[in-house]
């Protein structure tokens, strides 16, 4: 069998078989995000009193890593030999060797190599790009809503206890909160309706932390 034509094959058997496993991680990754937004909304017990951890958190988020030169040129070579961009890589150079067929070698050759970039470069890599462009940005977690506004489903008792409802990726969740000590110590009563900012999240319990939105 001509060598182009068993590289076409190959390389066309190895994307369709990337795709397929490849949406399906994906689309089952979104499930189970949306899943875990949900338990947030009905877990917990009676809240009791918590910690600001809002400053530890402002660290690690902000915490930067400056790229080197080196890196970015391992990156590429790392890419090149990826197998998505390999089976791509022997689609174009197979294709492109049948369609210069007539002609002749060693023009056949140059055209099957510039057929191999150019399907690469040109086709499949924008094509899955787009097709995978979810799975760069994984959906919001609880922790993202620290410092942002919640808003008091019910009034708050005289331990400082209540629920609240936040937006987290366009998702209302609602949690079970506590009001920071120092505004329980000045006497702050939060009522139902009012706009409280949030100062901690334990996801895993589905509570958090807030306190008074007048600072």
């Amino acid at each position: 069998m001509d060598f182009y034509v068993i590289s076409l094959a190959a390389g066309a058997t190895g994307l369709a078989a990337m795709a397929v496993v490849g949406l399906s991680h994906t689309g089952h990754a979104a499930h189970t995000s949306h899943t875990h937004a949900g338990e947030g909304a009905h877990g917990g017990h009676a809240a009791h009193g918590g910690h600001v951890g809002h400053a530890g958190h402002a660290a690690h988020t902000h915490g930067a890593h400056v790229p080197h030169a080196g890196d970015h040129a391992f990156s590429w070579m790392q890419s090149l030999l990826s197998p998505r961009v390999l089976f791509a890589f022997m689609v174009g150079f197979g294709a492109g060797g049948l369609l210069a067929e007539p002609l002749g070698e060693p023009w056949r050759l140059g055209a099957a190599i510039l057929g191999a970039a150019g399907f690469e470069t040109l086709f499949v890599g924008p094509i899955w790009r787009f097709l995978f462009r979810f799975e760069s940005s994984p959906a919001a977690t609880l922790e993202s809503a620290i410092e942002d506004d919640a808003r008091a489903v019910t009034g708050f008792d005289a331990n400082g206890n209540g629920l609240v409802a936040v937006d987290v990726d366009g998702q209302i969740v609602q949690l079970l909160a506590t009001l920071i000590p120092d505004d329980r110590a000045r006497g702050v009563r939060i009522r139902s309706g009012d706009v409280v900012r949030i100062a901690d999240v334990d996801a895993a319990r589905g509570r958090c932390t807030v306190r008074a939105n007048d600072r």
